[in-house]
């Protein structure tokens, strides 16, 4: 069961595997059950979380089996929640790209925001386009979120200039990428083309690039005022674990 799941993770196209979590969400819990770890997203807890990632980059116990939550997403969901006006400002203006579905409903209910979601092929998008050129007008959105995107992206200071342009003056955006902090400056090789080595070297086999150290200077370049959430100066250690932080990781906050 277990090399049936890695091989659908890491084989099927994104939009097939969105539409199969309908239906794996409703058994994985069931499977699951247990109080060991918990997500703070569904606020629902279990015996662990299911692995995730490619074969160069796989993670156990990251998961969320009910609302397919993974690290990085819990760890936004409690900046937003506890450190920003996200769910308290009265109105917000969000522009989200390749919409998480963790997060893509909760935030459609939420009456504070008009919420609209972008992507080039994802079925739960409600526009399409290429995040190189946003068919949208500057300074529009008060929120932007564009996670796990820009190291897919063949111009990612185009990309980001971009997600600038649309930002109002006074808003923010989270913009999560995989990142080695052992790099001190971002990698990037346009002679490796093939999957497998793209997988070995940027550690997915869809990626183009591998960010360092340095991240935050791209986002500096292309406009943003760059600020750090760093999660172990809010939550004790016995939170991280339990909701499966992704340990030492630094969560940037985008601002214009």
């Amino acid at each position: 069961m277990k090399k049936i799941y890695s091989f659908l993770i890491n084989s099927l196209p994104r939009p097939i595997l969105i539409r199969l979590s309908y239906i794996f969400k409703k058994i994985a819990p069931i499977l699951y059950k247990g109080d060991k770890v918990e997500c703070p997203v569904c606020e629902k807890s279990f015996r662990k979380f299911l692995s995730y990632g490619s074969k160069v980059a796989s993670r156990d116990n990251v998961l969320c089996p009910y609302d397919l939550t993974l690290e990085r997403h819990r760890l936004m969901w409690i900046y937003l929640k506890d450190h920003s006006n996200f769910f308290t400002a009265a109105k917000l203006e969000v522009l989200h790209i390749a919409p998480e579905q963790c997060f893509h409903v909760l935030f459609k209910k939420q009456n504070n925001l008009n919420y609209l979601t972008g992507d080039l092929l994802s079925p739960i998008a409600d526009i399409h386009f290429d995040l190189h050129e946003i068919p949208l007008e500057d300074n529009k959105f008060d929120v932007v979120f564009c996670n796990h995107v820009l190291e897919h992206v063949t111009d990612a200071h185009q990309c980001m200039s971009e997600l600038y342009r649309v930002m109002k003056p006074g808003g923010f955006g989270i913009f999560q990428v995989p990142q080695d902090t052992n790099r001190e400056e971002t990698y990037e090789d346009w002679s490796i083309t093939s999957p497998e080595e793209r997988e070995k070297h940027f550690w997915q086999y869809d990626h183009v690039r591998l960010f360092g150290k340095d991240y935050p200077k791209w986002l500096e370049k292309a406009g943003f005022t760059v600020t750090e959430f760093i999660q172990e100066e809010h939550l004790s250690d016995a939170q991280i674990e339990r909701y499966r932080l992704p340990k030492k990781e630094i969560l940037y906050i985008a601002s214009k």
